[in-house]
């Protein structure tokens, strides 16, 4: 059958619901607009102007569905008689085409229309690769024309980019033939939710702050060691103009006709995992309830949010919905194995409360991270068909002993209807705001950062420096980078950085690979374990069976 929904109504009905003026509304077809940053500016003083982020236990290779929830739980809102509006990342078609499929949610619950949303969207994408790509050619170009700022071509770090998985790409050379075809050297892609920037787009809060940004970011270094940016090859004024229509955000609705702004979509484990600060502005000047996902686990997106995001937008979370699934806590017990791309195995299906009370002290274990950074949490099951009763009230069990709030959530099934216990729940949390706070000062050394995500949120003992993490770590400082926040590249698949280790690990030391510069998005991030930018497609990708049937549908984007 067609995938396609009956529910759509008008973009613009939907933006005047949302209070957005129509002139801040730019139509792209009948379900799909950009909005004009002018929107920001908007006052309706009568909003409470409540900020809820969505985030997850360490999930399972099928995800637990953060995202449906999110959606469920702004339905859920609205039918409570509020003015909720959600902020989500827009979907990478890498996952889309992979193993993971779309990311729009699910059932009744889910962002209208599915497939414009998982495939192309307003082209934001494509934009964040064309001028990520355009620096890249402009360094081999500057290469090729004699190197004038005497880069060291060993130095470079700036690769290309495309939104497709391609672990092909991973490492290649450039520059082979004719001396009229450049410079040879080696290089490679990362998948386009890796580059830095659409973390940039992510964290600006105007076209001017963007093309600050995009300016400072650094390409490499000369062979004096001095660091070359993309203003230094007069590349970042051409880089702005391509974004110049990304840097809105793009409207959508939900199978119940509530407002979704979607915008960037950093990945979680490799980059920042959070929708655009510009969004949040739109959507906290329209709504009541502004409700966003961070990425992964409450140790990923969650983290990366309080302590960079929210202190450049200045936002502070009110709540803290921790998704959890009876599936995932069972998988943390340690009694099974799943797999991305096949279905679970049967006896995870099987009626086993004690696993799950087992798996729980995964799900303790990121309350505990919501509570550290002085977030009231939420702890939302997401209900699936196959879940026992006793199964449930296993999960219920838990968050009371944690003294907690629990809610069930049947939205997939049932839309906001099936959410309205979940809203409940975060309506009196946001009531009882905690006081938020970081994991560390900027001010402070970028290793006591670094020790201290891996120490207060990961549970680790400690981080391990490689000698080149060190060296890293030093050229930075001496570059006068030293003040800036930073991100852990780690799995996702487990609070430390070995996907095999579930539950809560203890008594492990975080391994720091090697420490990189974001000087345009203003962070320094360090990889740990085998983290790959650039994502390889299974052996059955969901690109086989997507296609179109006789009427022009498309068919198998799930």
């Amino acid at each position: 059958m067609p995938q396609t929904s009956p529910q759509l109504t008008s973009i613009s009905e939907v933006a005047a619901a949302a209070g957005i003026a129509a002139d801040h509304v730019e139509p792209y077809g009948r379900h799909v607009a950009k909005i004009d940053l002018a929107a920001r500016d908007v006052d309706h003083p009568h909003l409470g102007r409540h900020y809820v982020v969505v985030t997850a236990i360490t999930p399972t290779p099928l995800g637990e569905g953060k995202t449906t929830t999110a959606v469920g739980l702004a339905q859920g809102l609205a039918r409570l008689g509020h003015r909720p509006m959600l902020a989500l990342r827009q979907p990478s078609m890498g996952p889309t085409f992979g193993i993971k499929g779309g990311a729009s949610g699910a059932g009744r619950s889910q962002i209208i229309p599915m497939e414009t949303l998982d495939l192309h969207l307003t082209g934001d994408l494509h934009a964040i690769t064309s001028a990520h790509n355009l620096l890249a050619a402009m360094i081999d170009n500057h290469l090729h024309h004699g190197n004038e700022l005497g880069i060291d071509p060993q130095t470079i770090s700036w690769p290309r980019v495309v939104d497709l998985n391609d672990r092909a790409l991973r490492h290649v050379v450039v520059g082979l033939g004719p001396k009229t075809d450049g410079v040879p050297r080696q290089s490679g892609f990362d998948i386009t939710a890796a580059s830095e920037v659409g973390v940039v787009l992510s964290l600006a809060t105007s076209l001017r702050d963007l093309r600050a940004r995009l300016g400072r970011i650094v390409v490499g270094y000369t062979w004096g060691g001095d660091p070359v940016t993309a203003d230094d090859l007069k590349a970042a004024g051409a880089m702005t103009v391509i974004l110049r229509e990304a840097i809105k955000p793009t409207l959508m609705q939900t199978t119940e006709h509530t407002p979704v702004l979607v915008h960037t979509g950093p990945f979680g484990n490799i980059a920042t995992g959070n929708s655009s600060i510009i969004a949040d502005q739109v959507g906290m000047a329209c709504s009541d309830y502004l409700v966003t996902e961070a990425g992964f686990g409450a140790d990923m997106g969650l983290e990366r949010l309080v302590n960079l995001k929210c202190q450049i937008s200045g936002y502070r979370p009110a709540a803290a919905v921790v998704v959890a699934t009876v599936r995932a806590l069972k998988l943390h017990s340690g009694h099974h194995r799943v797999v991305a791309g096949k279905g679970l195995p049967p006896e995870m299906l099987e009626e086993r409360p004690d696993e799950v009370r087992a798996g729980a002290v995964n799900l303790i274990k990121h309350v505990q991270i919501v509570q550290g950074f002085g977030i009231t949490p939420v702890v939302a099951i997401n209900v699936f068909p196959t879940d026992h009763r006793s199964e449930l009230d296993e999960v219920r069990a838990v968050a009371a002993e944690l003294g907690v709030a629990c809610a069930e959530s049947t939205h997939v099934v049932d839309g906001g209807e099936g959410a309205l216990e979940l809203a409940r729940a975060v309506v009196e949390a946001c009531e009882q705001p905690g006081e938020v706070r970081t994991s560390y000062e900027w001010v402070e050394s970028l290793e006591h950062k670094l020790t201290a995500v891996a120490t207060r949120v990961y549970g680790a003992d400690g981080i391990d420096l490689s000698p080149q993490a060190r060296r890293d770590l030093a050229h930075m400082a001496d570059l006068g980078h030293g003040d800036l926040p930073v991100v852990i590249a780690k799995t996702h698949l487990s609070l430390s950085a070995d996907p095999t280790r579930k539950g809560a690990p203890t008594g492990w030391r975080l391994p720091v690979r090697e420490v990189r510069l974001a000087a345009g998005a203003g962070y320094v991030y360090a990889i740990c374990g085998d983290m790959q930018t650039m994502p390889g497609l299974g052996r059955h990708p969901a690109a086989e069976n997507i296609d179109i049937d006789d009427e022009g549908n498309i068919v198998g984007l799930f």
